[in-house]
């Protein structure tokens, strides 16, 4: 759904000043061919040699005019259109000039084509070649510069239009009496020339003209990628500030906004001087900067969508560069023809900065000749138009109501720009409901054009849910990425200096760049890095090291990875705890606070977890904390309103992000941790708190009749496995600090529980179903989660005659485990499954012996699927493979493993 309008040659010679009396002639020069723009009525006869002289004439006199007509343009609208037709110009320019340079066996003097032989030619089987190449001046429609597209790749498609323009014109030469005169050597080398040297002069000509054009209009700067030149550049820029440079000299001729659109671009730039993150998040007597001293412009990677494309896909991006220069393709996409026609969609994983990109453009836009509509979509009514959206979101920032036309007319000569933000909380929220809302944006803007109203939009959205929409011709979407060191560091920096103060005179540390290098997946993450800061800046937790014993003594090392979760969470659980009212407590009640905060937590990623996603509804929440902890009272911790058991669980973790869109009236709600991992490691926390908590959870009487209570674990631990990398990584940290007795007890009673929920017939906490599946199902998950949970408490590992005791063969009891649990997962969940554990297959006296031990360190990425396919069917420890064969993961284990 583009709204372009190609422009005749002449089009763009009027608009840029252009003397009618001259394009007229133009016009019959080519025979009338652009007669719907002069309104002149032409003779049928093409003279090449005429119109090649005129072309190149007028051309190049409204390429050295572009600045003067560009001073009198009163807006932004106006001054892109004008652009558009300068480009147009020399587009047809490059290839007269081409032309007149080409060493073509005939003098273009000789080219006439007669109204006889273009009716002759009409009757042809093939297009007339007259016709037809002065239809491609009619409406030229040759590749256009876009800030997303490198210039090469511009000019290679320049190239293969020229190339069709060479062809056409061909066609019409080879109607022409002068072509029945060559030679066929002649008419070989003027083939030759027309199909190679033509086109290839013509971009050279067209690069030329370009940069002469670049030289008047800034905008031809924006509109090439400098893609190779910009991503070696370590700079590290501030609040988009570069956008103001780039575009506010160009801003200061144009009329500005005046009533609310006025009031509106005031209340956009007051948010530059709020601080990043609500201050009452930081400890006391720490600074949280302002976003126009700690926004630092994010590196990206931006790629056009087309087709079945899929930018949810991380394989999607690999091939696309990283690119460091946000501001400038800014200033390329907000005055770009293109940018009328579609919306940018901007993509980020939680905590990416999406949402404080629109606050730091909004602010910036107004100095650029531009009005921002900031629309936080989680809240406006979701089921009403954009327009009535739009008018909510001014109204809230302004306290005025206004139509949107009126709006738009109290812009003055600015064009308004749409930040549509959190596209993927109404996609969450309210299902498929809204999957066709970049079709809607791009209808909006096609009607505004129409209009007269041209307006430019910009939506985010999170990448997981890229997949969930249709997309309008011409979107180009722009993902985010995490930080690299250079911007960690400069971050760093900021965040040091606001506080120098502040933590010397508690006696604290600044937070330096080798506390955070331990832990850069996280700090790569802006919104994490600033939790991390957070938690840093009450006693330089990141700085602390715990005791190690290592051959018989103990050492400083640094924490791991599972140790800093622990951290961070329990410090941001104490935090709201406190701020509930209970900071008063004595330790102990406070602590068990805490503990319950986390545990809630923990609730909500196996929420996530059993649902196979990274987001949950506070509805869905609210079922699942019900059905496992019974019906409480919402009120406990103080809030001045009653809140649903999700939102009790939650409280105000701002690592927690809220995902929210109001529809008919009611307030709809969906949560995501910001970072996956934190999701993972509460998932650990709470299985081995569960599991654990059945050493102290035994009956009165030992009798080899009891049953161990295991229903809480059987619920939480029966829709989906822990056998994700990250999962194993956390559990392995995790056991190691348990004491050496208490995890061969543990494992010991794990084996117990294995081998009675063999019998097992109910379903403890029938409430309880994050997901619909089988009873087989969700026996065979359980039961790989608990030989999962066995290996990572025993490193040594297990043999199957110590699984099964009971079995006259373990072996075979291990093969049909085995396919229990292949029937049980998904084809992902298996391979990852597979790929955990490893059999060891050996003779022993009495018959085959299994040790079976969990995989230890990291392996390259996966196999080829049909090699993996292969290892797995030997996973499960078919006999075919024969008894020297080894099974479930060490088919798999001959892959290299990480160094």
């Amino acid at each position: 759904m583009s709204v372009r309008r190609l422009l005749s040659f002449s089009d763009a010679l009027v608009l840029l000043g252009g003397d009618p009396p001259a394009v007229a002639a133009l016009d019959r020069a080519l025979g009338g061919a652009l007669n719907a723009a002069t309104g002149g009525i032409g003779d049928g006869v093409l003279r090449i040699a005429d119109a090649r002289g005129r072309i190149v004439g007028l051309g190049r006199d409204a390429v050295r005019n572009l600045g003067r007509r560009l001073g009198r343009s009163e807006g932004r609208s106006e001054r892109t259109e004008l652009l558009q037709a300068a480009h147009t110009v020399i587009v047809v320019v490059a290839w007269f000039q081409a032309l007149g340079e080409s060493d073509l066996p005939f003098g273009v003097d000789d080219l006439e084509l007669t109204r006889s032989e273009q009716l002759a030619l009409a009757g042809a089987p093939d297009p007339p070649g007259g016709a037809a190449f002065a239809q491609s001046l009619a409406a030229v429609d040759a590749p256009h510069p876009a800030p997303h597209r490198p210039f090469e790749d511009v000019t290679a498609e320049m190239r293969l239009w020229y190339g069709g323009l060479s062809e056409r014109f061909l066609g019409f030469v080879e109607g022409l009496r002068v072509w029945g005169d060559l030679t066929d050597f002649d008419r070989t080398s003027a083939r030759r020339v027309l199909a190679t040297e033509l086109p290839r002069r013509a971009v050279q000509q067209y690069e030329g003209l370009y940069a002469q054009l670049a030289q008047q209009a800034p905008e031809f700067g924006f509109w090439v990628a400098q893609v190779e030149h910009q991503a070696t550049r370590d700079r590290v820029r501030l609040a988009l500030v570069g956008v103001e440079e780039l575009l506010s000299e160009v801003a200061r001729a144009m009329r500005p906004p005046t009533d609310v659109a006025a009031a509106l671009a005031l209340a956009h730039e007051a948010a530059l001087t709020r601080p990043v993150l609500d201050a009452s998040t930081a400890p006391d007597g720490i600074s949280v900067p302002a976003l126009q001293d700690m926004y630092l412009d994010p590196d990206f990677r931006v790629r056009a969508v087309a087709g079945t494309d899929a930018p949810s896909s991380e394989a999607w991006w690999e091939e696309m560069p990283v690119r460091r220069d946000l501001t400038g393709y800014l200033a390329g996409a907000l005055t770009s023809p293109a940018g009328v026609g579609s919306p940018l969609l901007v993509l980020g994983q939680p905590g990416a900065g999406k949402s404080v990109l629109t606050r730091v453009l909004a602010a910036r836009l107004p100095s650029a000749g531009f009005l921002p509509v900031r629309v936080p979509l989680r809240d406006v009514r979701a089921e009403d138009d954009l327009q009535e959206q739009l008018e909510q979101a001014v109204r809230a920032a302004t306290g005025e109501r206004v139509s949107w036309p009126e709006l738009v007319r109290s812009a003055g000569g600015v064009v308004p720009v749409l930040l549509l933000d959190g596209f993927d909380e109404l996609l969450q929220t309210t299902g498929v409901h809204h999957s066709d809302f970049l079709v809607r944006v791009a209808r909006f803007q096609q009607r505004e054009a129409e209009q007269g109203r041209p307006v430019r939009a910009l939506v985010t959205s999170r990448t997981a849910v890229a997949d969930r929409t249709r997309y309008p011709e011409g979107v180009v979407a722009l993902r985010l990425e995490p930080f690299r060191p250079a911007q960690i560091r400069r971050w760093l920096e900021l965040w040091n200096e606001a506080n120098a103060s502040s933590l010397a005179a508690r006696g604290l540390q600044p937070l330096a760049w080798d506390a955070i290098a331990r832990h850069e997946s996280l700090a790569a993450q802006p919104l994490l890095l600033l939790m991390m800061a957070l938690y840093d800046a009450t006693d330089n937790g990141l700085r602390r090291d715990r005791r190690e014993g290592r051959d018989g003594h103990e050492e400083d090392v640094p924490l791991d990875e599972a140790e800093l979760y622990e951290a961070l969470l329990t410090s941001f659980a104490r935090r709201e705890v406190d701020k509930t009212g209970f900071g008063a407590t004595p330790e102990d009640g406070l602590a068990e606070r805490v503990e319950q905060e986390l545990q809630r937590l923990s609730l909500i990623a196996f929420a996530q977890l059993n649902r196979r996603r990274q987001w949950v509804s506070a509805v869905e929440l609210d079922e699942d904390l019900t059905a496992l902890l019974g019906r409480r009272s919402t009120g406990t911790f103080g809030f001045r309103a009653p809140l649903g058991a999700a939102e009790v669980a939650l409280g105000r973790f701002f690592f927690v992000q809220r995902a929210q869109s109001v529809r008919d009236g009611r307030v709809l709600s969906t949560y995501e941790f910001l970072h996956a991992t934190f999701g993972e490691y509460l998932v650990v926390r709470l299985a081995l708190h569960v599991l654990t908590g059945l050493l102290t959870d035994r009956p009165a009487l030992s009798l080899g009749t009891s049953r161990v209570n295991d229903d809480l674990a059987y619920a939480l631990l029966s829709y989906a496995p822990l056998s994700s990398r990250q999962i194993l990584r956390f559990g392995e940290s995790m056991v190691r600090r348990l004491p050496e007795g208490e995890r061969e007890r543990l494992g010991q009673l794990l084996v117990r529980v294995f081998q009675q929920h063999a019998t097992r017939t109910d379903h403890p906490h029938p409430a309880y179903r994050p997901a619909e599946s089988r009873t087989s199902a969700r026996h065979g998950v359980y039961g790989a989660n608990l030989v999962l949970v066995v290996l990572l408490l025993l490193s040594e590992g297990i043999t199957a005659d110590r699984l099964f005791p009971g079995s006259s063969d373990p072996g075979d009891a291990w093969h049909r485990h085995a396919l229990l649990w292949r029937s049980s997962f998904d084809e992902q969940q298996w391979a990852d499954f597979a790929l955990s554990v490893s059999v060891h297959r050996s003779r022993a006296e009495g018959g085959r012996r299994l040790e079976i031990r969990l995989r230890t360190g990291e392996l390259s990425p996966p196999p080829p699927l049909e090699v993996l396919t292969k290892a797995l069917d030997v996973a499960v420890g078919d006999e075919a493979g024969g008894e020297a064969e080894e099974g479930l993961v060490d088919v798999v284990a001959s892959f290299p493993s990480d160094p």
